[in-house]
This record gives C-alpha cells, structure tokens and sequence, in this order.
C-alpha cells in the first residue's frame, strides 16, 4: 500500500483526505499533518509567512513517524506564491528532511494539465483578485495559458471550508469559458474530494481541483498512478502513468 504523507496547513478541509482514504478501503493511505499557521489569511504576505521553509521542517518531523513513500505539501496558496523556483525549494527541502520525494499542490496543477495535455484553463478561484494573479502567472510559468478567472474575494481558508457542494458546483460553472478545456478550482481549504464527478458533469470537461491534484501527485510521485473511482478524468483509466 502506497503511504502519501501530507502537510497541510491549519484547519478548513483537510478531513477531505482520510474521508477520501476510508472510501478507498485501504488502497491508499494518507497521513495529514497540520503545520503551524501564523495567521489565517489570503493575503501575499501572510502566504509567505506560511509556507517559510521553518513551518514545512517542523511538519515533516512530525510525519516522519507515518513512513510515508511521498510527501506534498497540501497547500495552494502557501506554494505559488513562491513563483516556481520557491515551490521548487519548499519541495526540495521536504524532501531532504525525510529522504523521500516531495511536491506541493502549486507543482500538481501543472503537472495534470500536462498529463491531460490541457493547455488552455479556467480558474474558480476562491482568494482575492490579486492573489488569483500570483496562481495565473504560476501556471503561464508552467505552460498553461489560462482564458479567464472568476475570484470570489474570500480572505481566510476557514470560510472557504465551510463553503456547501452547491456553492463549488456554482462557482465552477461561473467560471466555464468556451475557449477552455478544463476547470481548475486552487484551494485545498475547499471540500472537493467527494464531488470532482459532480463538478465534471456540471460543465462537461475535466475539473481538476487542489486536494484531488495532491493526492495524484502523491501518487505520482511514487509510481504509476492507479485508477481510483469517483475522482474525475485526471484517476480516469486512460490518464495513467507517469507526466512527461
């Protein structure tokens, strides 16, 4: 059984992992780890102070104990604000701490669009104007042309939690545009996990959201990644395998 370690920060959704781990009945095991927050806020600067590399040591100590095969840092936000050199060095230094390999919801966005060869994406994103910016000059980085945003302004990561399936399902439908070939919706604070069908079905094309491209990169990191059900087009049997 592959062992997928995650450092998430603070407390809004990060139940979506071991609900998502007891629907699968053993074939994946996700350990959570909640790093330390300094204050609860999408804001650039309160990003940063999140994820400093003192934060991600102090989890990774944690999950030593879970002998994880992988470790990614379940955090959007905390991860492309850093541009893709910092995101980079967050991995890196996760995973000098515990010898194994590491990556951050930031990295995994781009690497399932380039798995699904989706080069054109919409975003439904639950922070402010300005912090969906430092998200979209992330993705152009990696290759992603992004067509259009929606923001929806909301400031701290527990308000995101709370949001209902309905509300994700609208958010994500305001954000379809015709030119784009998949939804992205970035925020692991966001339940999402029991309801990536629902969201593809809503608009008829891939959805890919934070926590679902975290537990695939997880996986990813280890090996071929395996077909798991109920987890949209990205754990579809044809998208297995290795990114490019």
């Amino acid at each position: 059984m592959v062992t997928v370690g995650l450092l998430y920060p603070g407390h809004s959704a990060e139940d979506d992992y071991p609900a998502l781990e007891a629907r699968l009945d053993g074939a994946v095991k996700l350990p959570v780890v909640i790093t330390s927050v300094g204050e609860d806020a999408h804001r650039v600067d309160a990003l940063l102070d999140l994820g400093r590399a003192e934060r991600l040591a102090e989890g990774a100590s944690e999950l030593a104990s879970a002998r994880p095969d992988a470790v990614m840092w379940a955090c959007t936000s905390g991860s492309f604000v850093f541009g893709p050199d910092g995101a980079r060095n967050q991995a890196s230094g996760v995973a000098q701490a515990l010898g194994v390999p590491a990556s951050s919801t930031s990295i995994a966005f781009v690497d399932a669009c380039n798995r699904l060869g989706i080069r054109r994406v919409a975003i439904a994103a639950s922070y402010p104007e300005d912090v969906a910016q430092h998200f979209v000059r992330f993705l152009t980085g990696g290759g992603v042309e992004v067509v259009s945003m929606g923001s929806h302004g909301i400031i701290t990561a527990a308000e995101v939690g709370t949001l209902t399936p309905d509300r994700v399902v609208a958010m994500v439908k305001a954000a379809d545009h015709p030119d784009a070939e998949a939804i992205l919706v970035p925020d692991t604070a966001m339940h999402t996990l029991e309801i990536v069908d629902d969201l593809e079905a809503a608009v008829g094309k891939p959805v890919l959201t934070a926590n679902q491209v975290t537990v695939w990169k997880g996986l990813e990191l280890v090996g071929p990644v395996p077909y798991l059900p109920g987890l949209g087009t990205l754990f579809s049997r044809n998208t297995r395998g290795k990114s490019e």
